[in-house]
C-alpha cells in the first residue's frame, strides 16, 4: 500500500499522475458520477466475441459481490450485473463459477445473501463466528426437542454429500418435527440447515433449479488456496473489506463503504481511518454532498463515459438508495413487496443508465410461456435527453436475445412508453432467439 497523505490518482484529467494532499481535491457531481460508473466496470466496452470465464472474473474482481435474490420475474438477481457489463453472455458460466471446483464464486452472507470470491469469503469469517455465537430464537426450542440436531445434519452432510434442507430432513431418522411457525414456515432442519450456513459449518456447493441451496461441508467447497491463507483477524478483515468497497465505489462516503458489506458504523470508520492513513483512501469533496467522501487511490477519473446498461434492482451502483439519490438524482424504492394499487412504477423496476445518468426506469417482466419480453412500463427522468427511447430499445433487445425471448411488447404505462414502443417497433419487430 503507498505509505503517507499523498496519493497517485489515475485519471484521464489534467492533474494525472499528480501528488495531491490528502484535502485539496474537489469533484464535481459529473465527475463524481463518472468515477462511480467506471469504478463499477459500466464504461468499459463489452467483450467482443464469446464471454469467457476470464471475463466473468474481471467482473467479479470489479464489483467485489454479486447480490442473490429469488424473485424470479425477469431473471435471477445475480445473473443481470454480469449481463449489464458483458453483455449477452452463457449464463451457465455464472452457474459453474458458483457450483464447480475450483469455484469463482462462494456464497455467504455479505450485502445479504450474496456471491463474493474465495478471498472475500475468508474475510467474512468473523461474522459466521458471530453467528456461530448467537443463539437463534427459534433454535432455543429445536435444540431442547431435538439434541443433537445439528451434528446430526453435519453427519448426514458428510456423509451423503451436497444436499437440499428438504433432503437432509428425509434422511434424519427419526424425524424431526416440520412445526410451521415464525421463521418462514420453515421446518425444525431448515432452521437447523440455515444456522449452521450462517456459522460457517455448512456452504452453498451451488442451487438447484428451484433455486434451493445445496449445502456440503466447507472443505468441500471453498477452495484450497482460501482454506489455506486462514482468516485474518476482524479488524484487518473489515479493514480489506472496506477496501474492497472503495475500490468498487470509486468516491464514496462512509455510510456508502459500510453498506457494501453491512458493516458496523465504529468498525468502518476505524477501517477508513487506517486506509486513508496508509493513501489508500483519499479524503475528497463532491460538490452538493454534505459529507465527506473518499477517493480510492486507484480510481478512473475518466473525462467522458459511454455506459448504455439496465440494472438489476439489486445492482450495486444502486444499493445504497441515498446514494443513488446524492449521485445521480434518482429516487429508486423496491416495490416488489408493496400492493399493485399502491405502485408508482412497477414491480421489477431496472433503472437506465446512459452515459453517467440514469435516464430511466422500466418495468419488466419474462413471459417465457409466449417467448416475450414485457415492457408493463417505461419512464423517463427529468432533463432525458431525446436519445434515450432508441437506446434503451437496443439495449432491451440484447436482454431479450440473451433471456431467448422472441419478441418485446411494450405497455402503455408511463411517460416513454408511446416513444419507447416506436424504436422498439423500428430496431426490433421481431427479436432472433440467441442459442
Amino acid at each position: 500500500m503507498p505509505g503517507g497523505r499523498f496519493v497517485t490518482v489515475t485519471t484521464d484529467s489534467p492533474v494525472a499522475g499528480s501528488r495531491l494532499p490528502a484535502p485539496a481535491m474537489t469533484l464535481s457531481l459529473a465527475q463524481a458520477r463518472r468515477v462511480a460508473v467506471a469504478a463499477q466496470g459500466l464504461a468499459a466496452a463489452r467483450p467482443r466475441g464469446q464471454v469467457t470465464a476470464r471475463h466473468l472474473q474481471r467482473v467479479v474482481d470489479t464489483v467485489g459481490v454479486l447480490q442473490i435474490d429469488s424473485v424470479n420475474v425477469l431473471s435471477r438477481s445475480h445473473y443481470l450485473p454480469l449481463f449489464s457489463r458483458l453483455g449477452p453472455y452463457p449464463r451457465p458460466l455464472a452457474d459453474r463459477a458458483a457450483s464447480r471446483s475450483p469455484r469463482r464464486l462462494v456464497e455467504t452472507w455479505a450485502h445479504e445473501a450474496s456471491f463474493v470470491p474465495p478471498g472475500t469469503y475468508r474475510l467474512l469469517g468473523w461474522r459466521r463466528d458471530r453467528a456461530a455465537e448467537e443463539v437463534w430464537g427459534g433454535l432455543v426450542r429445536v435444540s431442547r426437542e431435538h439434541p443433537g440436531l445439528l451434528d446430526e445434519v453435519v453427519a448426514v452432510v458428510r456423509s451423503a454429500g451436497p444436499a437440499t434442507s428438504l433432503e437432509i430432513e428425509r434422511t434424519l431418522v427419526p424425524a424431526v418435527s416440520r412445526t410451521s411457525g415464525s421463521w418462514w414456515d420453515w421446518s425444525d432442519t431448515k432452521r437447523a440447515v440455515e444456522y449452521l450456513f450462517r456459522a460457517g459449518r455448512l456452504a452453498s456447493a451451488g442451487r438447484t433449479a428451484a433455486f434451493e441451496r445445496r449445502y456440503d461441508l466447507p472443505e468441500r467447497v471453498v477452495p484450497p488456496a482460501a482454506v489455506a491463507a486462514g482468516a485474518p483477524d476482524r479488524p484487518e478483515a473489515i479493514r480489506q473489506l472496506v477496501a474492497v468497497a472503495a475500490r468498487a465505489h470509486g468516491v464514496a462516503t462512509e455510510s456508502c463503504l459500510r453498506d457494501y458489506f453491512r458493516l458496523r458504523t465504529e468498525d468502518t470508520r476505524r477501517a477508513v481511518t487506517e486506509l486513508v492513513e496508509a493513501g489508500v483512501l483519499l479524503p475528497v469533496q463532491v460538490r452538493g454532498w454534505g459529507r465527506p467522501a473518499f477517493l480510492h487511490h486507484e480510481a478512473r477519473l475518466p473525462r467522458r463515459v459511454d455506459a448504455c446498461a439496465l440494472l438489476s434492482p439489486f445492482d450495486s451502483l444502486v444499493w445504497e438508495r441515498r446514494r443513488a439519490e446524492e449521485l445521480f438524482g434518482f429516487r429508486f424504492r423496491l416495490e416488489i413487496y408493496v400492493p399493485a394499487a399502491r405502485r408508482v412504477h412497477g414491480y421489477y423496476v431496472l433503472p437506465f443508465l446512459l452515459g453517467d445518468r440514469l435516464v430511466a426506469r422500466v418495468d419488466l417482466k419474462a413471459d417465457r410461456p409466449n417467448r416475450a419480453l414485457l415492457v408493463r412500463a417505461a419512464w423517463a427522468e427529468s432533463g432525458a435527453e431525446a436519445d434515450v427511447p432508441r437506446r434503451l430499445a437496443g439495449e432491451l433487445g440484447e436482454l431479450a436475445r440473451w433471456l431467448e425471448l422472441d419478441r418485446i411488447m411494450v405497455g402503455d404505462r408511463g411517460d416513454l412508453s408511446p416513444a419507447l414502443a416506436v424504436e422498439v417497433a423500428r430496431r426490433e419487430p421481431t427479436v432472433a432467439t440467441a442459442r
